[in-house]
């Protein structure tokens, strides 16, 4: 699902808080026919404090097979609208674990049977609330980051 890395590889550092902290490529194929809006979240799974949400867009076009490396809340909104992740931002922000140790960051795509009526910047809760019974498919890539500093 992603040119700069496979699922279970290490996510390279131009995406992460040691690198330029940009939102990696990401593609996909095989969605449903059904589907009207596909919704991306990006998780670290492993964060002490529990999962910190490091990336919310909604409104992406099925038909678009995945986004280019960069997008930011100024970006054109067709591509997808940025909700707000932890720490309220609505920006991507890129893997920064403490410590030493490797941290699973989950991208996980949703598949939606109809589009959401949401304002840009909506909070992750109130997405997923909204997305109650309207899941038709998911699909996910996992990626690992270890800061080297």
């Amino acid at each position: 699902m992603s040119n700069a890395f496979g699922n279970g590889e290490a996510i390279p550092s131009k995406f992460t808080c040691d690198g330029l902290n940009i939102s990696p490529p990401l593609k996909w194929s095989e969605i449903p026919a059904e589907a009207k809006v596909l919704v991306l979240i990006c998780e670290d799974i492993d964060a002490p404090v529990g999962t910190i949400t490091h990336w919310v867009i909604y409104g992406i076009d099925p038909g678009l097979g995945g986004i280019e490396e960069g997008l930011t809340p100024n970006s054109d909104q067709s591509i997808g609208i940025h909700g707000r992740r932890s720490f309220g931002k609505r920006e991507y922000m890129g893997p920064c674990p403490p410590g030493k140790k490797a941290h699973r960051y989950v991208f996980k795509l949703y598949a939606l049977d109809r589009k959401l009526d949401l304002e840009p910047g909506v909070k992750k809760k109130n997405l997923v609330k909204a997305m109650e019974g309207h899941v038709i498919e998911t699909s996910e890539l996992i990626g690992t980051y270890t800061r080297q500093k």
